[in-house]
């Protein structure tokens, strides 16, 4: 029997405890990713346009100006859909440290700082949830679980700079504010944190909802509890009106489907005020009260469908049909989890299921406040789970509100494991035990074992299209000799277009974001079409330089798709005319030509 055993906050002995196995576990990241820091190498795109954000905020651009005035510079640039709370701490360490550093200097410490702070609060937050309810054992093995999840630490390790980190930190402070003791303070945790959460990323929308629905199941269930949603969904709409006009002003009230607008904060109001109003009528008939609960969230849903109806399907919903087949469906931590290899699959669905289930056996164990804990919380991991399904990188939510009941469960596997007799039991039981820290362990011994096409786990599919983004070119190689060009547009790949924002001061037609579709729409016609229309669209805009990788997946999609177009005539020996072969040296796989003008 679990009863329950809320303890102090954050005491000096838990948070040792935590501290030393966060120094640990950011010493062993900082040894495994040596090579990459050490030679600038990102994890992501999105990371690189990310310190170009940066860099242009210090260099002067207006806080609410998100625009990246170098990509399509021909049209205006493109608005980019990023939040500045996640500029702030990476532009602080880099514009303390630089009058110390150097600023080349100053960003190497922010690219691996952040993320290392970024997965401290994590590890705090997430073994908090252990320390308060269960014990020391169960909050040091928290630790260890997030220290041996691929989904988690992938995006909480240095380099890894874009927002998916602090997403994960926001849903962990919302499930830690579920612990407080007083209504209000509980409330307006959960509230702030999600409204933080979808200020950086409206990714998180689909578990807000999802939190609050459970809030709303606990005040239907016990009519003494209504405070908890009712503080929660003031705090999500005025800390979201608040962050709004904090990160993006009153000057750009636009609707957007990809972050909080007006129309998603005139929702929330509406929602909160509802919400409120059922309160001052408690005690009410149960009917009558489930009626308001649709009522606030249908009245909700039609504020959005009557101002907005573009956004019911997404921030993706109004991509070009074009974009969506040569790049979106290549964005693979987008898809489906059922659009992963094997190994992604099992690191990401094992561990949340297994949590699912360690969580369900807590709250059958537990009485009272403890018991309605762990209910709610079995439900909010299961939506976690739902939306890591159907978009992959949403499976680190999974996998870390997952660390808490699981190492319950390890803890009390380990214990029986100890109580066994036999060894060949024994022996079993810990392969088992590493199989569920590990999940993908099997089948990466067994793709060891056997021929790498044998194996399942190849790609979104064994005749499809390659990952765009695997390629042996470095742009930072040639930077130097890029750098003395005279300044001009590149007709790059998308994902090839970030580096050279980030080394060089050249401008590029287009990068993998959606917001900059029109400019992704050409790049693509353009590699598909003839190198006589190539050459017309590229004279237009006053495209000065074409680059390419041979060894890039993006353009030998295209070839494959346009054998006669223009990427694959840039892949083969002989080029056309009106491109001048540009000298970059034998030390990169970089070709580099110069548009002559018509």
């Amino acid at each position: 029997m679990l009863v329950e055993r809320r303890r102090s906050a954050f005491p000096a002995e838990f948070i040792l405890r935590v501290g030393v196995a966060w120094a640990i576990v950011s010493a062993l990241l900082l040894v495994i990713h040596w090579s990459a820091i050490s030679a600038g190498r990102f994890p992501d795109p999105d990371d690189i346009l990310r310190l170009v954000q940066v860099r242009d905020l210090l260099a002067g651009q207006s806080w609410f100006d998100l625009t990246q005035y170098r990509i399509d510079t021909a049209n205006g640039g493109v608005a980019m859909h990023w939040s500045r709370l996640v500029d702030i701490p990476l532009a602080l360490v880099i514009l303390v440290l630089t009058p110390i550093l150097g600023q080349a200097s100053a960003e190497t410490v922010a690219l691996v700082a952040v993320p290392l702070i970024t997965l401290g609060i994590a590890m705090l937050l997430a073994s908090r949830i252990a320390w308060r309810l269960m014990g020391e054992e169960e909050a040091t093995l928290t630790s260890l679980i997030l220290a041996l999840s691929v989904p988690v630490l992938f995006q909480l390790s240095p380099m890894r700079i874009d927002h998916h980190g602090w997403q994960i930190v926001c849903a962990l402070a919302a499930v830690n504010g579920l612990m407080a003791r007083s209504e209000r303070v509980s409330g307006w945790v959960v509230g702030a944190s999600l409204a933080t959460w979808l200020s950086i990323s409206i990714e998180g929308l689909p578990l807000s909802a999802a939190i609050f629905a459970v809030l709303a199941w606990r005040w239907l269930v016990d009519r003494s509890q209504r405070g908890l949603l009712v503080h929660a969904i003031q705090a999500f709409a005025i800390i979201g009106a608040a962050l709004f006009l904090l990160t993006r002003g009153a000057g750009d009230l636009a609707t957007y489907c990809d972050a909080v607008s007006p129309v998603h904060l005139a929702m929330f109001a509406f929602g909160a005020a509802i919400l409120t109003l059922l309160s001052r009528f408690e005690p009410m008939p149960r009917g009558l009260l489930l009626g308001g609960f649709v009522f606030a969230g249908g009245g909700a849903l039609a504020i959005l469908l009557a101002t907005a109806p573009q956004c019911a399907t997404g921030g993706f919903a109004e991509l070009d049909p074009l974009v969506a087949r040569y790049w979106h469906v290549n964005v693979v931590e987008g898809m489906p989890i059922w659009r992963q290899d094997v190994l992604t699959i099992l690191q990401y669905a094992v561990t949340p299921v297994i949590g699912l289930i360690a969580a369900f056996n807590l709250a059958s164990r537990s009485r009272e406040w403890l018991r309605r804990f762990w209910f709610d919380y079995t439900l909010i991991l299961l939506a976690a789970f739902i939306v890591s399904l159907l978009v992959a990188r949403a499976g680190a939510v999974a996998c870390v509100l997952a660390a808490p009941p699981l190492a319950w469960q390890v803890r009390s596997w380990l214990r029986s494991i100890r109580n066994m007799k036999r060894p060949a039991p024994r022996v079993a039981a810990t392969a088992a035990l590493a199989c569920a820290l590990l999940p993908a362990l099997p089948a990466m011994l067994l793709a060891s074992a056997i021929p790498a096409r044998a194996f399942v786990g190849a790609s979104i599919a064994p005749n499809g299209p390659a990952p765009v983004k695997a390629s042996s070119c470095k742009v930072g190689d040639a930077a130097a000799r890029l750098q003395v060009l005279p300044a001009g547009e590149f007709y790059a790949p998308l994902d090839i277009a970030p580096d050279l924002l980030l080394t060089t001061d050249h401008s590029v037609l287009a990068t993998g974001h959606h917001r900059g579709d029109a400019s992704m729409k050409v790049l693509i016609e353009t590699a598909l079409g003839s190198p006589d229309d190539a050459r017309k669209i590229l004279a237009s805009r006053g495209t000065a330089y074409v680059i390419a990788c041979p060894s890039l997946s993006e353009l030998r999609n295209y070839a494959r798709a346009a054998p006669e177009g223009f990427a694959a005539v840039l892949l083969d020996e002989d080029q056309p005319e009106w491109l001048r072969p540009v000298a970059l040296g034998s030390d990169t796989d970089l070709k580099v030509w110069k548009v002559r003008p018509e």
